[in-house]
């Protein structure tokens, strides 16, 4: 089964993939943040940097487009195809109500109709293989049995299913009925997502769920980095491993962002779910906050015990 790295916009760049990959690796693929395909090319060029192969050594990528016309994404999928890849994702799950008052990510799913069209419009003229990740409805998960009604028309290479409709953005449980009617009556490979924040809780999917294509982890892999090297049966997180990896990290975005400002942006951020594992949990994640410099954020890093 494939172990895949979910994207998390601002979060899992190219900088954190590469860094990721180098220090922890054992996920099979990284997808990356969403790219909103223009018609601007400078624009568009700008999207595209982060997903460039020379910026991902030593990753497995698949870029993610964020779009509701089948025009922008045949002219997109021409560039992805020319820097190498062979597949594009489309995010038909993002729930934010930026993305969807634009009819995008999530905001499609609220009709059927419109979305056949736009799969019919790719799917009739692409040459890229082509997966989506989903979610199982806008207002409910009733609405899984009509929106599979479409996507099995499709060639889809993989499904994967976040089982959440839109309205409950991540709040809740999983609706595993409506992932289950899914899984059962797809005709492309399915895979998990959603709520995997250990290796039991990826065991207990495996064993529900045994022929799935692949399990995807975002907040829970940014949160325990090392959990698919736990998943396959490796050591568990050390907090040394956490304290290298932060040092890592903040020396290839500074590296590659060149300004000490954004670099603490970022490494605080991912502290935000990285603080998780540290017994002094609160202490630590307001020192990590509070620091004004590099320095002083290392500095509260290695006082985790």
């Amino acid at each position: 089964m494939n172990l895949y790295f979910a994207p998390l916009e601002g979060i899992t760049t190219n900088v954190y993939r590469t860094t990721h990959a180098a220090v922890f690796g054992s996920c099979d693929r990284y997808f990356a943040p969403f790219i909103t395909p223009s018609d601007n090319e400078r624009v568009s060029r700008k999207g595209l940097r982060d997903v460039v192969p020379e910026k991902n050594e030593g990753t497995t990528l698949t870029v993610q487009a964020l779009t509701s016309r089948s025009d922008s994404f045949l002219k997109f999928a021409r560039k992805v195809k020319a820097l190498g890849y062979r597949e594009i994702n489309i995010n038909l799950g993002c729930p934010f109500p930026r993305v969807v008052q634009k009819g995008r990510g999530a905001g499609m799913l609220q009709d059927a109709e419109a979305l056949d069209r736009f799969l019919d419009g790719i799917f009739s003229s692409t040459d890229i293989s082509v997966s989506i990740k989903t979610r199982t409805g806008f207002y409910s998960g009733e609405e899984m049995a009509r929106l599979m009604e479409v996507y099995n028309e499709y060639p889809i290479r993989e499904l994967t299913i976040h089982p959440r409709a839109r309205e409950e953005f991540y709040k809740g449980t999983p609706d595993m009925v409506a992932f289950s009617l899914a899984y059962n009556c797809a005709k492309m490979p399915v895979c998990y997502n959603g709520d995997i924040e250990m290796a039991q809780d990826f065991a207990d999917i495996c064993k529900s769920y045994p022929d799935l294509s692949g399990i995807m982890i975002g907040r829970g892999a940014i949160t325990n980095p090392a959990i698919f090297r736990e998943i396959r049966g490796g050591a568990p997180l050390s907090l040394s491993e956490l304290v290298t990896f932060s040092e890592t990290l903040m020396k290839n975005y500074y590296a590659a962002l060149g300004s000490e400002v954004f670099t603490l942006q970022k490494l605080k951020e991912v502290w935000g779910y990285m603080a998780k594992n540290v017994q002094n949990e609160t202490k630590i994640l307001k020192g990590i906050k509070k620091a004004s410099s590099m320095e002083a954020l290392s500095f509260m890093v290695k006082q985790i015990k």
